[in-house]
């Protein structure tokens, strides 16, 4: 395949009315590995969507009790879903490939041969608690300004001094590769990763954009264990013919890893400059934003929040969240019916309790929490049950609980940044749920922007991958010619909001004695 043609900076191509019937001369593909499907998008050069498909990524069971996925899998559910959105159109020509996924989730692979070692150990399972409590016990202030992030299980780190612990020679001439970066290598035969993925590890420098050699020799580990890293976009390699057989695209096109999920959906929406914030509400929710500063120093240490290198180049972003918000939805609708209820049921349940607050208290804990209060022990929670209340009052419950976590990463937020966060943009499958915006809305107080993108994540990362292989001139070219205006809008209530304030305030009473039971672990 020939080189892309690139746009004329600061001219938006412009938008047929009668898509179908429009040969597409190059267009973008993205594709983003998540937690419950893996989909594939492919977007005309000013973000329009041409075709979209996805495919379920199965989660297993080990027989030692942790959860997992095969690699083999994710990289036919990932193939699979290119062959679809290319079959939808066979006129379209591909000028790049960027790949996104879920941030922590990695595997080792052989580096001489490829094979995979090990299977994908998802971020929010548990099973590296004691190698996590091992790196939390060790962390300091000053080793937080150099990784911008907590050290828990989720984190890469932790997952391989367990997968050590369990077979001692493991490590041996392998490669941590995250779920991005895996089918990247079997796209390209190339190893790499992005800055926005590395910074994850636990094992990356932000502050001088490398891996902590020094930190991996301290823990015995091998200094080569991780790839090459590069700015989100940059390309990695080409499709190879083994590839090009496998998805049906043409071999030679250019593939980038474009990044973090949460980060590429927050550059789809322009959330880039201080000011603009994303609430990305899928499976796990992060609420994040740039960052003012460009170091961290005791005033982001005291923060809780996360830090790392956003997928527009030369920025940090801050963000909070917890890897259970629309997984404590999925969670529910599972356990008050079977089959799972239906998400008309729910909206047709929770209209039922009416608009007003309700005052059962939802802890949306149900594997730890995460920043700002990071703490993989904490267990969630329902405060003030009765006989009188319904699957109706418990469905709003969860709605309201996750509200009030993410009002928490808000706050803090504000204080570190020292900026007022009035209005933000909200994008990914949570979005559906009009109920559950508004409840968002009342409970901030902020109106909230919808976006209008479909599938931000997957826009983002076939944006970076663009402006990183010469579609676009730059990112920024990328952004102005791409990003597409904000959707509805939903407003807050204000008697409501007034409510919630209140409920706000008991939310975060119960937290200390919540996170005291059991075994006590202090509030980062």
């Amino acid at each position: 395949m020939g080189k892309p043609a690139r746009l004329p900076a600061g001219k938006p191509a412009g938008r047929p009315d009668k898509r179908k019937a429009m040969p597409y001369p190059e267009v973008l593909l993205g594709v983003d590995i998540g937690t419950t499907h893996c989909k594939a998008g492919v977007f005309d050069l000013d973000g329009s969507v041409i075709a979209l498909a996805r495919r379920q990524t199965r989660l297993r069971q080990a027989s030692a009790g942790y959860r997992y996925y095969e690699p083999q899998e994710i990289y036919q559910a990932a193939a699979a879903a290119i062959r679809e959105v290319l079959s939808q159109n066979s006129a379209i020509r591909i000028a790049s490939i960027g790949i996104a996924s879920m941030a922590e989730t990695g595997l080792l692979i052989d580096r001489l041969t490829g094979d995979p070692r090990t299977p994908f150990i998802p971020y929010f399972d548990t099973v590296a608690s004691q190698p996590g409590e091992r790196l939390a016990a060790a962390d300091t202030p000053a080793r937080f300004r150099r990784t911008g992030i907590w050290p828990t299980f989720k984190v890469s780190l932790a997952k391989i001094l367990w997968l050590r612990d369990r077979e001692a020679h493991i490590l041996e001439g392998a490669v941590w590769l995250s779920a991005s970066d895996y089918v990247a290598y079997r796209l390209t035969g190339q190893m790499g990763t992005d800055y926005s993925l590395a910074c994850r590890t636990y094992a990356f420098r932000i502050d001088e954009k490398r891996w902590d050699v020094g930190h991996l020799a301290d823990l015995g580990l091998p200094t080569d264990l991780f790839p090459p890293a590069r700015p989100s976009g940059v390309p990695l390699g080409q499709v190879t013919a083994a590839a090009a057989g496998e998805t049906g695209l043409t071999a030679g096109i250019p593939v980038a890893v474009s990044g973090h999920d949460h980060v590429c959906g927050a550059f789809a929406v322009g959330a880039v400059q201080p000011g603009k914030a994303l609430d990305s509400m899928g499976t796990a929710e992060s609420f994040l934003g740039p960052a003012v500063s460009p170091v961290i120093g005791e005033r982001e240490h005291r923060s809780g929040l996360s830090y790392g290198c956003h997928t527009a180049h030369d920025r940090l972003y801050w963000m909070g969240g917890f890897s259970t918000s629309g997984g404590s939805v999925e969670w529910l609708r599972s356990l008050l019916a079977d089959p799972p209820l239906s998400y008309s049921e729910l909206e047709a349940l929770i209209n039922e309790t009416g608009s007003q607050p309700g005052r059962i208290l939802f802890f949306p804990y149900l594997a730890g929490s995460g920043s700002p209060h990071t703490d993989p022990r904490v267990r969630g929670a329902f405060l003030g049950l009765d006989l009188s209340h319904t699957r109706a009052d418990m469905v709003r419950a969860v709605y309201e609980g996750t509200a009030y976590e993410m009002e928490v990463v808000r706050r803090a937020a504000e204080q570190a940044n020292q900026t007022v966060i009035e209005r933000f943009v909200a994008a990914g499958g949570g979005t559906k749920h009009r109920a559950w915006l508004q409840i968002k809305a009342d409970v901030s107080g902020c109106p909230i922007e919808v976006s209008a993108a479909q599938e931000a994540t997957l826009l983002g990362a076939a944006l970076l991958a663009g402006a990183g292989c010469g579609v676009y001139a730059s990112q920024d070219h990328a952004l102005q010619t791409a990003v597409p205006r904000a959707g509805r809008v939903i407003f807050p209530d204000v008697d409501r909001h007034r409510i919630y304030q209140d409920l706000f305030q008991d939310y975060m009473a119960y937290q200390a004695p919540l996170r005291q039971a059991g075994e006590p672990h202090p509030i980062q």
